[in-house]
């Protein structure tokens, strides 16, 4: 159905009345990212789907992406002549008493009601977890069907795309990206506007557009969830970044870990191709532009710009040095942008409500929002979005609801495996790229792992090391080499082993990784080092002076031993340890080997009378 930009307006203004009219209209909302699959949404879908039709009710069915609150998965949106209310952990067991509560007898299940949806830029104002968010990427995602370009289109999707081709030149549509401040989602933060210009000015006829959905952090899922809840909106971001920069191709790089993202972006590029959205003459201007998909095989450093295009290209994915950057020679050699999934996706709403609105949120320096995966240690996990700015404790306390179990906040990594650990003494630090630089950590793709009293920065560092190890490509020295001897270092050190003089020679190894390495993995691979020995440095003293680890995480400075006058005789504990280390009678005070112990913590769990420490 290849149709012509007047036709192209036409319709959209068609589904966005008839969306308006049809708002009061009964519809049942399953939420259907790989949040509430996992938690059992295609069950609960099936059940609603059978129970509705066994009693010949006229409800619609329909499903949406993640709209960010993943720890109350599954959700299920009932509307009604009143509005939009939300049902959270939803089983499929619960489906009948909904259906014949609610749409029978037009009762609320009040126990399982998580409140009533109130905007798309704050759904639940009451709800702590969304009362300082700011909605603006992740508007759409949980209220659209992202597998229907119709619904994005009553939404108002593709508004930007057709202002642009009607009314802006390509300059114009740089020089609005430029003034609204937008950088980089994906890293370091490098000015959008600023990219797109010098791959306009790079000579050459043939030019490039790839989206980076690389996603690759441990506990990231910001880029697959806008994949999978709005897909259409980073690809209206890429066709304008063709527009404004001459290029008549893009490639989605999108790791084939993500099969929902992927089903749904190659269900959203064959509806923009059947729209006359994408091929060889885009609604009518005689304009060609066409998207592909490239699933990557998972390796980290394909994040990286240049061995991202080395994969695309078919070759093993290795950075090479730059200059030259992908600006001047990408792709196949020839001029090529690459933005991240969030900044594509920033795009259209910039084009359409102008830089102002854009700039209106955010610092000097950093403007607009940041979508933020929140996890870790923290109350209320899931995807969060905050404008620019926003503290550490407004995230974590305010928006997240605090440290789980009610301990202690210790700190947080944020920026993934190539970010910083951050203590309790930067929680008022704001999130900015120039803030968290000047820390040591990094903005990042945007994961935020909180740490209560119970995790060991010294293992933490080791964790991260031992990740961006194995991802290193090893095409060059300094990474291949130093990160490998900084992971063994780090290794003794949480066997207590070393003498105190090993701090200097890891930090000063960290910084010579970090100052050569050819490539942003080898590059940010010592931050977690870096910041844990600069922030915590007790710790690693405790393992090494004492040793002895404070948090009790370290298995090899750990002792357990059986209070005796707390100890009841039970038996529990023997009966779980795998190598027989407990010895004692019934009904009398156990003992502990140490000389046989393997510090495995069973006989911890198992222990009724918390007579068992370590």
């Amino acid at each position: 159905m290849s149709i012509d930009l007047e036709s192209f307006k036409a319709m959209k203004h068609e589904l966005e009345e008839r969306r308006q009219a049809g708002k009061a209209r009964r519809t049942v909302i399953v939420g259907m990212g790989t949040c509430g699959i996992a938690a059992g949404a295609q069950q609960v879908w099936a059940a609603l789907r059978q129970e509705l039709n066994n009693r010949g009710l006229p409800i619609a069915l329909k499903k949406t992406g993640c709209i960010g609150i993943c720890e109350r998965e599954v959700l299920v949106d009932v509307v009604d002549e009143e509005g939009r209310w939300t049902y959270g952990d939803v089983t499929a067991d619960k489906v009948p008493a909904i259906i014949e509560s609610h749409l029978v007898n037009n009762r609320r299940v009040d126990e399982w009601l998580l409140g009533k949806v109130d905007s798309p830029e704050c759904p639940y104002p009451d709800m702590g977890f969304y009362r300082k968010q700011v909605r603006r990427v992740l508007v759409r995602c949980g209220f659209i069907d992202p597998e229907s370009i119709d619904d994005y289109l009553a939404w108002g999707g593709y508004s930007a795309l057709v202002k642009v081709l009607e009314s802006m030149t390509p300059e114009q549509v740089i020089e609005e990206i430029e003034r609204s401040g937008l950088r980089g989602r994906g890293g370091a933060g490098f000015p959008t506007g600023l990219k797109w210009r010098l791959t306009r000015q790079a000579p050459g006829e043939i030019k490039y557009v790839v989206c980076n959905a690389d996603e690759g952090d441990p506990g990231a899922f910001m880029d697959r969830s806008i994949l999978e809840g709005d897909p259409h909106a980073v690809l209206e971001g890429m066709m304008i970044a063709g527009w404004a920069i001459g290029a008549q191709e893009g490639y989605i790089y999108v790791r084939a870990e993500y099969p929902l993202a992927i089903k749904r972006l190659r269900i959203a590029i064959q509806q923009a191709r059947d729209y006359g959205l994408l091929g060889e003459n885009v609604l009518g201007t005689g304009r060609r532009f066409e998207l592909k998909i490239k699933e990557g095989a998972g390796a980290f450093v394909c994040g990286e710009e240049t061995a991202l295009l080395a994969s695309i290209e078919g070759s093993r994915g290795m950075p090479r040095p730059r200059p030259p950057f992908p600006a001047q020679k990408g792709l196949w050699g020839r001029p090529t942008n690459i933005n991240n999934v969030e900044t594509y996706a920033n795009v259209p709403a910039i084009l359409l409500h102008g830089a102002d609105w854009f700039a209106s949120l955010g610092t000097e320096r950093s403007k607009g929002t940041k979508v933020f995966a929140l996890t870790g240690k923290v109350a209320h996990t899931g995807l969060v979005e905050v404008p620019m700015g926003m503290t550490l404790r407004e995230i974590i306390f305010d928006v997240g609801g605090g440290i789980k179990g009610g301990k202690q906040f210790k700190g947080v990594q944020i920026g993934g495996p190539s970010g910083g650990c951050l203590p309790a003494d930067k929680l008022d630090l704001p999130i900015d790229y120039d803030s968290l630089t000047a820390a040591g950590a990094m903005m990042g793709s945007g994961g935020l792992v909180v740490l209560d009293e119970e995790t060991c920065m010294v293992d933490l560092a080791r964790f991260f090391l031992n990740f961006t190890q194995s991802e290193s490509c090893g095409k060059c020295t300094p990474c291949r080499e130093g990160t490998k001897r900084m992971l063994e270092t780090l290794e003794r050190i949480c066997e207590g082993e070393g003498d105190p003089d090993v701090l200097e020679r890891l930090a000063s190894l960290a910084q010579t990784v970090k100052d050569t390495s050819l490539c942003g993995l080898g590059q940010t691979a010592p931050n977690p080092v870096l910041t844990t020995i600069r922030y915590f440095r007790e710790e690693y003293e405790a393992h090494l002076g004492e040793k002895r680890c404070p948090a009790k995480v370290c298995r090899a400075l750990l002792e357990f031993r059986i209070l005796r006058d707390a100890c009841r005789g039970c038996g529990a504990c023997k009966k779980v340890c795998p190598v027989e280390a407990i010895t004692g009678e019934r009904k009398e005070p156990h003992e502990i080997n140490a000389a046989l112990c393997t510090r495995c913590g069973a006989c911890v769990e198992a222990c009724p009378f918390d007579a068992i420490v370590r």
